[in-house]
Order: C-alpha cells, then structure tokens, then sequence
C-alpha cells in the first residue's frame, strides 16, 4: 500500500470523513463531524485521514494535548482508528505505521489511544489489537463497559424483578419525548451536583443542538408518577447497540423503582432487537476503582464486563511493523 497522511481540515473534508464513517465496520453517529464538531472550541482537533491514492482507507478522530502529544478524541466516549468493512490486519498494520511515522516526523512523540469496546464494531478489529501488541504500546487505563448481550438474556436479579413489581403496581409510566427540558433540569443537573458534585457533560443547550441533528439516534425516555419526571434516560442509539449516555433518577423515583421499570422496558421492549445495551462504565479514577453499587445495580439486568482499554503508544515505534 502507498499512504498518504493528512489532518482534517474544517470546511474542507466534512462530507468526505461523513461519508467514509457511516460505512466503517467500527463506526457510530458519534464520529459524524456534525457531532463531533459541536464542541470545537474546547479542543485543538488533530483528526487525521489516511489515504491510498484518492480513497479514504482510515480516520483517526484526535486532539492535541501538547506539541509533543496527542489523544483519540477526548470529547467523545469512545474512538480509536476507524476502518473499512474490508480491512485485513496486514492493511490496519500499514495504516498504523503511516500513521505514526507521520505523527513522529510533526514533532509528536505521544498517541493516547482509546480503543473501541468490542461490541460496538460490526466486524472483528482484533488487527488492531495485534497492531498495539507490535508497537509494545503500553495499557495505562482499563475500563468496564457493562452491557447486556440481547439475544443470551441472562436472568434478572431478584432485587430488581421486585423493584419493576413496585414501580407497576405504584403507576409509574414509561414515555419517550422529544423534550430534554424537564429530565435535564429537574432530574439529571440537581442529582449529579447532589450526589457527585459534577454537572453534565453537555449543557442542554449542546445536547438540543444535538438532538436535532441526529433524532433518530438521540433519545429521550422518562420514568413518571402522576404526570411528573421521576427518573430518566438519555439514549445514544447506533447500529448495534443503545448505549445510556445519562441516567438519573430523584429520591421518590428510587423508592418506587422507577428507575428499574425503565430500564426493564428499554431492554425487553424499545432495544430488544439490538445486539447491545450499554449502561457504560462504573470506574472512576482512570478505571482503577469500581462503583460497586452501581455495578451491582447495572449487572442485575444480566449485564455483563466489557474491557474498554486505553493505550500510550510512542510514534518512534512505528518501525516495529
């Protein structure tokens, strides 16, 4: 293969990275530059495009760190090297190596990888495993993406089913919307200041913006009681999985289960056809201690461990391949 390296530039290469995404075996919405770039201003993006001849052959979506390093892309969950349905491992190999020698020879002497967890992907990228192995780049964080595998349906945990009893019989009712507003304001914002002292990610002005450019792949479902929003989920929905980007439930929704009538719902109803549900990650401290409380709670819907790694790699050792 003859590769060429470029970085993405604004205005000119939208439609073109849009395009060679939405085809990619390991893809989601969240690499649209339309979603990617809602955030521009809080980071120094420094995505590359790797191409044999005219034709887009990888896309690595990143931002710089420092002169010397850069990241796969910190505004997003999840990223890595985005690839074609039909690349080999000795093609991903050839990638990475233009990748990097064209990295090392801009002054950059740090990529910090971020790997995809599995069952995002469409088809195997264990290339890229044996690609890392080869670059000896060195595994410094380890998360645990827990998700239930639809289709081998593991049994719920007893706490939950009479959680989900509770919620039934006290009238609690599932509904998706359209509208972020009461979810976000009344719910997600007061719970994450009270109970972690964080807000959001988004503001809810961004997660709007967001919404509207991809409704169909962003959405709402609120648990309620008498007509008010006792607990909720906002839903990124890809190809193969629906992932909960944020969950919240109030004090009230938690004593009548709401929270686990919803989630029972989203599994057994609304996501029963894709292969994944993801209630994401329950590490904090770059994935060195678990919330086992919210692991317990999340692994009661039979829900499993999904390593999602991340990795130093030193550009210098691009010869290795």
């Amino acid at each position: 293969m003859s590769l060429t390296v470029s970085r993405f530039v604004l205005g000119e290469d939208e439609s073109e990275w849009n395009a060679f995404v939405d085809n990619a075996k390991n893809s989601t919405f969240l690499f649209n530059r339309s979603f990617m770039d809602y955030h521009k201003d809080r980071f120094d993006d420094y995505s590359l495009i790797i191409r044999e001849g005219d034709a887009i052959v990888g896309c690595l979506p990143a931002n710089q760190i420092t002169e010397s390093k850069i990241a796969s892309h910190q505004g997003l969950t999840y990223g890595g090297l985005i690839v074609s349905q039909d690349a080999r491992l000795l093609s991903v190999m050839e990638i990475f190596r233009s990748m990097l020698e064209y990295l090392a020879n801009n002054g950059v002497e740090v990529l910090e990888y971020k790997s995809f967890p599995r069952f995002y992907n469409s088809l195997s990228t264990d290339e890229v495993d044996y690609t890392l192995f080869r670059l000896n780049a060195e595994l410094y964080r380890r998360d645990t993406a827990i998700a239930v595998r639809q289709g081998y349906q593991l049994p719920y945990q007893n706490r939950r089913k009479r959680a989900i009893k509770k919620a039934i019989k006290a009238g609690v009712v599932i509904e998706e919307t359209d509208q972020l507003d009461e979810f976000y304001n009344e719910v997600l914002s007061p719970v994450l200041q009270a109970r972690h002292g964080v807000d959001p990610v988004h503001s809810l002005k961004e997660l709007k913006k967001l919404k509207t450019a991809f409704p169909n792949q962003i959405r709402q479902f609120n648990a309620l009681i008498e007509g008010k929003v006792v607990a909720g989920t906002t839903v990124f929905e890809s190809n193969q999985v629906a992932h909960a980007q944020y969950i919240a439930v109030v004090d009230e929704g938690m004593k009548l289960g709401a929270n686990d009538y919803l989630f029972s719902y989203l599994i057994e109803n609304t996501f029963r056809d894709k292969d994944f549900f993801d209630f994401g990650i329950c590490n904090e401290d770059a994935g060195r201690t678990l919330n086992k409380g919210l692991l317990e709670w999340k692994e009661g819907f039979g829900a499993r461990s999904y390593a999602h790694d991340f990795y130093r790699i030193e550009t210098a050792s691009y010869p290795n391949l």
